[in-house]
C-alpha cells in the first residue's frame, strides 16, 4: 500500500512528541493531510506522498545522531588541509 511511507513518517513524529497525538488523513484525491488530536490542533494542507512525508518529518524535534568513535575519525580525516 503507498500509505504505508506516510503512515510511518507520523508514527516516527508521534514517538518523538511526547504528549502530542498526531494523526493522518487521506482525501478522496489520495492526498494526505496531518491533524493534531487535540481542541487547537493543526491541520495541514492536503499534499502529496512525498510532500507530505517531507512536511512531517520535519516537524517537531529532531532524534539526535548518534557518532561512533569511528564515525568521528573518519570525518576528521575528511577535513582539507590548508595549502601551504
Amino acid at each position: 500500500m503507498r500509505s504505508t511511507r506516510a503512515t510511518a513518517a507520523v508514527a516516527r513524529l508521534n514517538k518523538r512528541s511526547e504528549g502530542r497525538l498526531y494523526q493522518m488523513v487521506i482525501t478522496g484525491a489520495g492526498l494526505f493531510k496531518l491533524s493534531e488530536q487535540s481542541e487547537g490542533g493543526i491541520s495541514s494542507e492536503a499534499m502529496s506522498l512525498d510532500d507530505f512525508v517531507r512536511y512531517v518529518d520535519a516537524l517537531g524535534p529532531q532524534p539526535v545522531r548518534r557518532v561512533t568513535r569511528n564515525d568521528a575519525a573518519f570525518a576528521k580525516q575528511l577535513v582539507k588541509k590548508p595549502a601551504p
